[in-house]
């Protein structure tokens, strides 16, 4: 299901537009030159589709699994097509009976098809179905390995016996149920203490 408002596409000038604006600027000034140059270039830029208010729904086998929403997405037609979302992304992930089990929001993303890669930045929170935040600036889901990686400062706030950690960076799985944070310091909790000797004040 893919809902849009409008749609544009930013197509390739000839280059018999940018020969004829040449011809025609030869006794022009200075700065009409640079803006003939400005306007040449824009034969360098490459075919875009936007996409306004979109709504994704990916499913398997007619079992939904995943839905995007976006208020903006544009896609890249270069060599490396990419799928750029510069106004914000929530995804919306799914169990087999069709209930939320995670979700992800961020101000930016991208999807990178050569790299198999999908990149999201800018206030990045994932929110778990039992109340597991985790807070970064930055989120990379590598869909060949299935797994989420980041090189950034991170904090989770988990709602098992976890605690809330911060931490320089951090690898998953793709449900996020093996969370690995590096060089973490927190609060833990612990709910059998007796392996520890108890305090009497003097």
């Amino acid at each position: 299901m893919h809902r849009q408002a409008c749609k544009i596409r930013i197509p390739y000038l000839p280059l018999s537009t940018f020969c004829l604006l040449g011809a025609l600027s030869l006794g022009a000034c200075e700065t009409d030159l640079k803006e003939v140059d400005r306007i040449a270039n824009i034969k360098k830029e490459e075919a875009v589709d936007i996409s306004k208010n979109i709504k994704v729904i990916y499913s398997d086998s007619s079992r939904v699994k995943a839905e995007l929403t976006s208020p903006e997405l544009r896609i890249s037609h270069d060599s490396l097509q990419t799928y750029e979302f510069k106004k914000g992304i929530q995804i919306i992930f799914f169990d087999e009976q069709t209930k939320e089990t995670q979700r992800i929001t961020s101000n930016y993303a991208i999807q990178r098809v050569d790299k198999k890669t999908t990149e999201f930045k800018n206030n990045v929170i994932v929110t778990m179905i039992d109340g597991t935040v985790i807070k970064t600036e930055e989120l990379i889901y590598d869909e060949a390995a299935e797994n989420f990686y980041n090189n950034q400062p991170i904090q989770a706030f988990f709602k098992d016996n976890r605690g809330n950690l911060q931490g320089s960076s951090f690898t998953s799985d793709k449900d996020f149920k093996r969370i690995n944070i590096q060089n973490s310091t927190g609060i833990y909790y612990i709910q059998n203490s007796s392996a520890f000797p108890k305090f009497s004040p003097q």
